[in-house]
């Protein structure tokens, strides 16, 4: 018998930065052509959810197929209005971090209708697990953007106080969950959140959101394992932005299949998206909420689409994909998507999308005055140590109380000294 020396493979993009870009491999079934079941319907009926597409923006802009939600022209517009806001937003704090303003912060360019369309889609009260680039629940929800500003400049209006990542936001009020760096664990957070509701007899589901390789951590397996065995009231969506912070979505396995396929092994419903159409997104996320909350439990959601910014301040894609890749991403722009809709329907035009994009920008330089004038981290408030003792401990023990004030009074005698003039 011949043999010959194993090989090992090592998954590789198609291109890389000076190559022509190349989406021809991608698969797009046209708008309305995916069936939309009941929302009672078996997990095993749905086995080729997870590997077709979800449209419902046709190629002339216009909506069709049995996903349509029918959304009205004004919540188009609020759609709209949310996302052109979403990205203002990033555009001018990533411009700060460029200023010494803020350390660090992600953009989600191009990602705006998951964020934006998922926060409509579901109940103000259900319970939100996101990743760090769902911004757009926030806007979505009415979060002032000036909140989001104070714990990006960790200034003294920060509810966080500066103890977490500039955008690792935590806001119970709007149902958002805190933020974790340590990725994936939104899922389990999710799921073990979404079966508390249930066995307490709430009404209220969770919706919990990873990026494409978060999907090779352990946390997401056992999310889904506790997901399909006590039929959480959860949403679970995987945003497939093709890249990692410089790794491509193969890495993760996103070679061998769809990442939505992953559920069909634990019994799950499984819907693959495109994740720059605002209807389908919304349509399949409302489809996934109605199911979970007539106890139907899990779904997961495979949104599909493209991280057209780096992955952070700290990133620079240049070093590992195309430059022009994002302007070639076949499934388009969000922003442009929806704005082009409207167009087809009669409800917009280019000058009051023009008007829009300048209304956006004075509210984002708006609340950014506010912001600024309760620090940043150009310039910082006046430190209060004093603070780290509080939120910690729900009864302060006497030997931290102790420590405490002689912390304060050193500080008071060392501010004494420096006005004084000595050293």
């Amino acid at each position: 018998m011949k043999t010959q020396p194993l090989s090992l493979h090592i998954p590789e993009p198609k291109t890389r930065p000076g190559d022509i870009v190349d989406f021809s491999d991608i698969k797009i079934p046209p708008a309305g052509k995916v069936a939309r079941p009941a929302t009672d319907v078996a997990a095993s009926e749905l086995r080729e959810h997870a590997y077709s597409l979800i449209r419902v923006l046709g190629d002339d802009h216009k909506a069709v197929g049995p996903w349509n939600p029918k959304l009205d022209a004004q919540t188009l517009r609020t759609g709209l209005r949310h996302m052109v806001l979403t990205r203002e937003f990033d555009e001018r704090m990533v411009k700060l971090q460029r200023q010494g303003k803020t350390s660090f912060y992600i953009k989600c360019t191009g990602e705006e209708a998951i964020g934006v369309a998922q926060a409509m889609a579901l109940d103000d009260k259900d319970m939100l697990f996101p990743s760090y680039r769902q911004q757009g629940l926030l806007v979505a929800r009415g979060c002032s953007l000036v909140r989001l500003m104070n714990q990006i400049f960790s200034n003294t209006k920060d509810n966080l106080k500066g103890r977490q990542l500039p955008i690792m936001y935590s806001e119970p009020d709007y149902g958002f969950f805190s933020i974790s760096g340590n990725l994936g664990t939104q899922y389990p957070q999710a799921v073990g959140w979404a079966m508390a509701s249930a066995y307490s007899g709430d009404t209220r589901i969770a919706a919990g959101w990873v990026g494409d390789g978060s999907t090779a951590e352990g946390d997401f397996h056992y999310a889904l394992t506790f997901a399909s065995v006590y039929r959480a009231p959860v949403v679970l969506n995987v945003v497939n932005n093709q890249w990692a912070i410089s790794t491509f979505q193969g890495m993760a396995g996103g070679e061998q299949t769809t990442f939505a396929a992953r559920a069909v092994g634990y019994g799950l419903p499984a819907l693959r998206v495109d994740g720059n159409d605002f209807l389908a997104v919304y349509a399949a996320t409302k489809w996934a909420a109605e199911r979970a909350r007539s106890n139907h439990g899990a779904t997961l959601i495979e949104l599909y689409t493209y991280r057209a910014a780096p992955h952070s301040t700290s990133d620079d894609p240049s070093g590992y994909r195309p430059g022009d890749e994002a302007r070639n991403w076949p499934l388009g722009d969000p922003i442009e998507r929806l704005k082009a809709h409207l167009i087809a329907l009669g409800e917009w035009d280019e000058a009051r999308h023009t008007q829009l994009i300048v209304d956006m920008q004075a509210q984002v330089m708006t609340d950014l005055k506010e912001a600024s004038s309760y620090g940043t981290l150009g310039d910082p408030p006046p430190d209060d140590p004093g603070s780290m003792f509080e939120d910690v401990l729900v009864e302060v023990p006497g030997r931290l109380v102790m420590q405490r004030e002689e912390m304060l009074q050193l500080r008071q005698e060392m501010v004494a000294r420096r006005a004084s003039g000595e050293h």
